[in-house]
This record gives structure tokens, sequence and C-alpha cells, in this order.
């Protein structure tokens, strides 16, 4: 199966984007607001997947049409932060890069809050009752 790209026509030729490229913009946009744990791979089992930084663009999905795209981030928050705030803030930060690289419209930054990510210092002002529990 081959892979999607946007094709650009100019006087000189043709310029074409993959939806990888997209992705991985969209996902280093994203790693770059404060907030943000890492992307998720999906639920497996009940259970985020965090990916780190070489996987960034897993936990992405893009749907580029001839001039526009939308974008779904799955994403893991850093537990304390006002997830409405982050969300906003990855909306800005991804329609922007995307669009200032690629000369995209970004219709849509849909953002899918997959888990959160408690920090052992968290971890000890939590009661142990409301911890996560890990198997």
């Amino acid at each position: 199966m081959e892979e999607e790209k946007q094709n650009v026509v100019t006087d000189k030729g043709m310029i074409k984007i993959s939806d990888e490229v997209v992705a991985i913009t969209a996902g280093i946009a994203a790693m770059d607001v404060p907030g943000v744990a890492g992307m998720s791979g999906g639920i497996a089992g009940g259970i985020a997947e965090m990916l780190g930084r070489k996987n960034l663009s897993k936990g992405v999905k893009v749907e580029v049409g001839e001039k526009e795209a939308v974008i779904d981030l799955y994403i893991i928050v850093e537990y304390g932060c006002r997830i409405p705030d982050v969300a906003w803030e990855i909306q800005e930060k991804v329609k922007e890069s995307v669009e200032r690289m690629t000369g995209l419209n970004v219709i849509e930054v849909n953002i899918h809050v997959q888990g959160v990510n408690i920090d052992k210092d968290y971890k000890k002002e939590i009661p142990e009752e409301i911890q996560p529990r890990v198997k």
C-alpha cells in the first residue's frame, strides 16, 4: 500500500509531501507544549502506551486532502496540568507549525487525552487509595 502524499504543482515542478511528514511535524509541535508527557500509541488492555521522541508520528493520525488537513493527536498529560489549557495550546502550536511548514490549511486539530503521567513526587502527595494500580 503506497503512502498518501500531498501534491503541489508549481511552475518549476511538483512538490510531494507525505502524510508521515505532516504527522511528524504535528508530533514535534505537540511534544513542545508544556504539560505533554508523551504521545500515546493507543490503549492496549486499558493502559496507554507512552511513546518517546523516536516515534513522533505515532500517536498522530492525519487526513490530508489537496489543500487541507485534519489532525488527531493521542496524548498523555502530566499530572497537575489543566487539560483544557494544554489541549488548546497543542491545537494552536500544531496548526501553526503544520501550516507554516507544509502550506496546508489545517481545519481541525482533535486532541484525545489517553492518560495522565504521575511523577514520583506527585505520588507521595496523592492518597494511596486513589493512586493508579500497577500490576
